[in-house]
């Protein structure tokens, strides 16, 4: 099973893809449905992890940026003849139907998963954080020879919809970021007196409080983005990107 999903907290879902297979775009829109309805119908941004992604089907890169895109290139190919040059457009539609998208890449990720980070980057629908991409950009063609043997050949290179080849250059992430370990500070001895604690203080009018929406995280959730800086960090981005984006409209 190459997808993987979990609401990271109410509205804010995460998928991670370790590689692409034929089937990788339909198991996304699977759990992208999935997490949806868990969240109303809707969410409001969700994370792509691509890290340690070593590539693999390219039409499973291409549905999956495709996904996400409603219109524009998506990647082409050039080589030294006619027949090695493709070029793969988006067709409308956004299954998340426009919410901020934060795609995670380290050094692990290359070809298929560059492709995705490229394609997703050169039409700024997504942020990219992470390291910068391993540099898989080749496209390899199998010509059989017998019934039992075939030659791997090297016939062209894949770019971005802007023109960057990716071969030995890879995709350099929006934000940089190290590993990291995250650990919670010890609290302090004395705890900051607030309003609320005042005895007899003036009641805010609002009726009965919510419950904080961070508080409704599972335990294997907190304990993924604690054990994981990029991931707490992607998280972070992509709770203020819906913050500004729904102030805009």
């Amino acid at each position: 099973k190459s997808v993987k999903s979990r609401i990271l907290e109410p509205g804010y879902g995460y998928l991670r893809i370790s590689q692409f297979q034929s089937k990788s775009a339909d198991n996304l829109v699977d759990a992208i449905n999935k997490m949806k309805k868990e969240n109303k119908g809707s969410l409001d941004g969700l994370v792509l992890d691509l890290r340690n992604n070593p590539g693999g089907v390219l039409n499973g890169a291409v549905a999956v940026s495709d996904a996400f895109l409603t219109k524009g290139m998506i990647v082409y190919t050039e080589g030294r003849i006619a027949d090695s040059s493709l070029r793969f457009n988006a067709t409308p539609d956004d299954i998340i139907d426009g919410a901020p998208l934060v795609v995670l890449v380290n050094q692990g990720s290359a070809s298929a998963s560059e492709i995705v980070a490229g394609a997703l980057q050169d039409h700024k629908r997504a942020i990219i954080i992470g390291a910068k991409t391993f540099g898989k950009g080749s496209v390899q063609t199998i010509l059989p020879l017998s019934s039992d043997s075939a030659l791997k050949l090297t016939t062209a290179r894949y770019y971005t919809p802007s023109g960057r080849s990716i071969q030995a250059e890879g995709i350099t992430p929006d934000i940089e970021l190290e590993p990291l370990e995250l650990s919670k500070k010890d609290k302090d001895e004395i705890t900051p007196l607030k309003e609320a604690d005042l005895s007899r203080h003036l009641d805010n009018g609002n009726g009965e409080q919510e419950d904080d929406k961070n508080d409704k995280k599972d335990v294997d959730t907190e304990q993924m983005l604690k054990d994981d800086y990029m991931l707490y960090e992607a998280l972070n981005l992509l709770k203020g990107l819906a913050i500004l984006q729904a102030r805009i409209q």
